[in-house]
């Protein structure tokens, strides 16, 4: 963990932990964006972020894709809190279509499961030539709901977790790692 790190979590009461670093997200965003500029050689992705938990992961992880792509943006909600309601609902959809084109859902977090299952689902139907998911950070144990992922940037412990795009009522996405959060 670095000093800067270290010194936020000292100075926030309502952290209890880093979970994980912000070095080791740079590196491992560097190695995801590496994997995927690879796989999709030749091809030109478009990278669509679940808004507004994503924005942080995308802005990095598309510096890090040496592969031409586009980007595009949904907004969906399903928590209150630190619950999810169990109905997802579309706040804002894509731009553009998405049809014969190669999707790659750009996700800050995985839970559940259900947000990502009915995702896939209405991106399915707009009948994209290949549809994928990449995630910053998997909590499988949360899981109620079977999905695929095909780039996973970290798995965790189904705790709260804040920081780098991730909020309690809107606060702390600024943080550049992720932590626990206390409570």
């Amino acid at each position: 963990m670095s000093h800067d790190d270290l010194e936020i979590v000292e100075r926030d009461p309502l952290i209890e932990r880093v979970l994980v670093s912000s070095d080791d997200i740079q590196r491992r965003v560097a190695e995801l964006g590496r994997e995927i500029s690879v796989a999709y050689q030749g091809r030109t992705p478009i990278l669509v972020s679940i808004l507004k938990g994503g924005v942080v992961f995308l802005a990095d992880l598309m510096r890090r894709i040496s592969v031409h792509h586009e980007i595009d943006f949904m907004s969906i909600s399903s928590y209150q809190g630190r619950q999810s309601t169990g109905v997802v609902k579309i706040n804002m959809d894509l731009k553009g279509s998405i049809s014969e084109r190669d999707v790659l859902i750009v996700e800050d977090i995985v839970d559940t499961g259900y947000t990502l299952d009915y995702l896939q689902e209405i991106l399915w139907a707009r009948r994209p030539r290949s549809l994928e998911v990449c995630s910053l950070l998997n909590k499988a144990d949360a899981r109620r709901k079977e999905v695929s992922i095909d780039y996973v940037g970290f798995d965790i412990p189904d705790e709260f977790v804040i920081g780098y795009g991730l909020d309690y009522d809107e606060k702390y996405r600024n943080l550049p790692f992720i932590a626990v959060m206390k409570g």
